[in-house]
């Protein structure tokens, strides 16, 4: 990974027994990057070197994915909720040394985040969400498109280990096969990309982790979505959502609109690419993200 990241420090970093991999360089405001399923910190590749110039960024890989540590699932379901993967990184940001910074994350890396606003308001500063609506309201407006597109979120939250023993009979087609018919024509990914995202779903504790999270945002992140909701509690704190406007988010949601239900404050941009927006446009994800957090730093 370090020849994409040419000048990051790269390291594990133990948070309360969770390995985390971390990546960092730059100066200037703290911004952390969280990326998506089935991706690790390598996603960032092409947005992270050109935030550095303007930001200290971290790049992590969230617990149970890429290189950091995949522990055993629970029966709730609490190992893998969006509240304890958020800790995680709230807790090693200021192990870094940032009690508060921005945060920008795609996909699952948005869910962390949203989660992460909520439960630590006066940790982060700004927020960006890539390529989602939240997953409370997914889940409350579920119809064929949605189960068709995503039928993965049904898939990977079944029990009784079936999708496990299914992409353990074969990693690599799975990982093919979440990235065909999800990324704009013209738009293939780099061989080597491919087989490090590959190489991680080998690991058959990777491949039950990645699981454990979907079976969270099925069941434990829901009870806390809704108790959010009843209580009131929402995200006080500006707001970036982007989407790719070839993707199934872009095309079946005002998303603007949705995250104004669940935030104050909330702008929103529409990418030139479909699901995978910072690796399919980075050029315009870096400018977009640059041009939001700067915004909000003091002159």
């Amino acid at each position: 990974m370090s020849a994409h990241f040419e000048g990051f420090n790269d390291q594990l970093i133990d948070v309360e027994g969770i390995s985390i991999r971390t990546l960092t360089a730059g100066s200037g405001p703290p911004l952390l990057l969280l990326h998506g399923y089935p991706e690790s910190s390598l996603m960032w590749r092409h947005v992270a070197p050109v935030l550095a110039a303007d930001f200290t960024v971290v790049v992590t890989d969230l617990r149970g994915y890429g290189a950091s540590s995949a522990p055993p699932d629970d029966l709730a379901h609490v190992t893998y909720s969006k509240r304890a993967m958020a800790a995680d990184q709230v807790s090693l940001m200021g192990l870094l040394g940032f009690e508060s910074f921005s945060l920008a994350g795609h996909d699952r890396g948005g869910r962390v985040a949203h989660r992460m606003v909520l439960d630590h308001p006066s940790r982060v500063e700004r927020i960006a969400v890539i390529d989602i609506v939240p997953t409370l309201h997914m889940f409350e407006n579920v119809d064929r498109a949605m189960a068709e597109t995503y039928f993965h979120w049904f898939f990977l939250s079944q029990s009784a280990e079936l999708p496990e023993r299914l992409i353990n009979a074969d990693p690599d087609a799975w990982i093919a096969s979440r990235f065909r018919g999800r990324r704009v024509e013209g738009g293939d990914m780099e061989t080597d990309v491919i087989a490090s995202y590959s190489e991680v779903f080998r690991d058959p504790a990777h491949v039950s982790a990645t699981c454990a999270d979907y079976r969270a945002a099925a069941t434990i992140d829901l009870v806390h979505d809704r108790a959010d909701r009843v209580a009131g509690n929402r995200i006080d704190i500006p707001l970036l959502t982007m989407w790719g406007d070839s993707s199934y988010v872009g095309r079946n949601f005002d998303v603007v609109r949705v995250w104004k239900e669940f935030a104050t404050s909330v702008a929103g941009v529409s990418a030139p690419s479909d699901h995978y927006v910072p690796e399919e446009a980075p050029a315009f994800t870096a400018t977009a993200l640059r041009d939001f957090f700067a915004s909000g730093v003091p002159a």
